[in-house]
């Protein structure tokens, strides 16, 4: 058995940006460490697979880093939750509110089915708008939102309040914003 990385330790940690104040949490040598990367899927996997998804929906753009592996490792599909305009088929719409402004997601309509039991994914939780914006688009596909999982989490930002209840798992965890 291999012995657990410690996650944290990899994740860069960059003062002021995108902007004064804001200390950024760079997750990518995360995907740059391949025993790092194994393990991030490992862990989400161990999360994942009692809730026996049947796809995994990942918000763009880092939900797309790590989710189609974690679908794969699942044996099941991947659908991406793109920006709005960013898909050339019809598809569903959810506006939300972000601390500076506002913005959309969209979800294709052929991607997910009515009644299929959907796993939400992203790299990061910070204050939910996003997730949130997921969750209602699975909602409105008439699936089924049966989890969230992230690899970090700010929870000075109280983003898992936006999730309803859903069982949620970030495989990091920073106390402050």
């Amino acid at each position: 058995m291999q012995p657990v990385i410690d996650l944290r330790t990899l994740v860069s940690e960059i003062p002021d940006f995108p902007r004064p104040g804001i200390l950024f949490r760079d997750l990518l040598p995360l995907l740059a460490d391949p025993a790092a990367h194994a393990e991030v899927i490992r862990r989400l996997v161990e999360f994942a697979t009692p809730l026996q998804p049947d796809i995994v929906v990942g918000a763009e753009a880092r939900g797309f880093l790590f989710g189609p592996t974690l679908a794969r490792e699942l044996g099941c599909g991947f659908a991406p939750v793109r920006k709005a305009g960013k898909l050339p088929s019809a598809a569903w719409n959810e506006s939300y509110t972000l601390e500076y402004g506002s913005s959309a997601l969209e979800l294709a309509h052929y991607a997910i089915e009515p009644g299929m039991r959907v796993l939400v994914h992203d790299d990061l939780l910070a204050t939910g708008g996003t997730a949130a914006a997921t969750v209602a688009l699975v909602d409105q596909a008439s699936a089924v939102a049966v989890g969230a999982c992230f690899v970090a989490e700010l929870q000075g930002l109280d983003g898992r309040a936006q999730l309803r209840g859903l069982p949620t798992i970030a495989l990091i965890e920073y106390a402050g914003a």
